[in-house]
């Protein structure tokens, strides 16, 4: 068990006279809040759009079991981020995205009335590698918590509810600018539930494949396994690439 540290930061005292870089990172700011706002603005009217939808049949699982694999990322695309110096870099480069998927991971609970410790793992996908942050690790908690209450990075991804609880009561962190993809896909017919796996193969027509042995491992661990280490990272980019496709959809 990692020990609790508040996410809040001191708030640096403004200079009487702005650079002209400060200028142009308050520009940048500014730019990412409004990319986000319209972002979300896109979504509330796609929700407008169908606020009385048919109901719509979900996949069954054999139905899923017959499609074609999802082109999942492998281990070269995934990065460990399990140092200061890891989680500044990786920082950096999720800071430039303008959305990123998002899941959490936890040691598991098995006997009843037993309280989740967690989350031990958060994981932030870009276009092209995920980023999995290693959270005893001081350095990269304090860059995680930094990610999550960004309300300039829109972060995307399924059944977000516990997670969002978890981190609020372990990481002292309220998440920001986060959107179940979940209740999107509720609001299109499809009821509540509606899980990473169903969705990819409603856009995709694609098998999303989710190992069993590796939701119920250890994540607390000071070094995940490959296989745990895929199972993190292609969760937060299948998100990812169902938010792209549907809103493609939403904005043609």
């Amino acid at each position: 068990m990692f020990p609790h540290e508040s996410c809040r930061f001191q708030r640096q005292p403004q200079e009487k006279r702005p650079s002209r870089s400060s200028h142009g990172a308050s520009g940048k700011i500014v730019r990412r809040l409004s990319f986000v706002a319209r972002t979300q603005e896109v979504i509330a009217r796609a929700i407008g759009r169908i606020q009385r939808p048919r109901a719509q049949p979900r996949p069954t699982r054999e139905e899923i079991h017959a499609l074609p694999a999802f082109d999942a990322l492998g281990l070269e695309d995934v990065v460990e981020v399990d140092s200061a110096e890891a989680a500044a870099q990786a920082s950096a480069e999720l800071s430039r995205e303008p959305v990123v998927g998002f899941d959490t991971e936890s040691q598991p609970t098995f006997v009843k009335g037993q309280v989740s410790r967690g989350p031990h793992v958060v994981q932030f996908a870009a276009r092209r590698r995920t980023y999995v942050f290693m959270l005893h690790d001081a350095h990269c908690r304090r860059a995680a918590c930094e990610l999550i209450g960004s309300s300039a990075l829109l972060k995307v991804g399924f059944g977000l509810d516990q997670d969002r609880r978890l981190i609020a009561l372990r990481l002292k962190v309220q998440p920001q600018a986060l959107v179940d993809l979940e209740t999107l896909f509720a609001r299109r017919g499809y009821g509540r539930g509606v899980g990473v796996k169903a969705a990819v193969a409603i856009v995709f027509k694609r098998r999303f494949s989710k190992s069993k042995s590796a939701s119920t491992s250890n994540w607390a661990r000071r070094r995940l396994s490959p296989k745990q280490l895929l199972y993190a990272a292609n969760d937060a980019y299948a998100a990812l690439r169902v938010y792209h496709a549907l809103q493609t959809e939403w904005t043609e």
